[in-house]
């Protein structure tokens, strides 16, 4: 049996290697969303909830973006990210999910639309 106070702390350390090693495109949004840049919202990268570790999070507005590489369009990937999202959004939090590429080819209309959905 897992001990719980164990796993959380390997979640808290799994966090904190995606946190150093994030990709080009986290990065690039992470220079936006940090210290409250965007229309001063607050978002966090890395973070645990529950037994996940989503990539950005605005608690305050309880949304979550997700940026996705090309893995994420294999059919186990697929079915993973959707009972991820499905817990998710149980636990009240409205996930937005992106495309890496995205980021490069369309990142006004990426911002536009967390904007859009924070203030929904």
């Amino acid at each position: 049996m897992v001990n719980y106070h164990e796993y959380n702390k390997n979640t808290l350390l799994n966090a904190k290697n995606l946190r150093r090693e994030m990709t080009k495109e986290e990065i690039k949004l992470w220079n936006m969303l940090k210290n409250r840049q965007l229309m001063d919202l607050k978002f966090r990268r890395q973070f645990p909830i529950g037994d996940y570790i989503v990539d950005f999070v605005c608690l305050d507005k309880k949304l979550i973006i997700e940026l996705d590489g090309g893995q994420h369009n294999e059919i186990q990937n697929l079915m993973y990210d959707k009972i991820r999202t499905d817990y998710l959004n149980r636990q009240g939090y409205k996930v937005l999910r992106f495309w890496n590429y995205e980021v490069w080819d369309n990142f006004t209309g990426v911002i536009e639309k967390i904007i859009q959905e924070a203030y929904e």
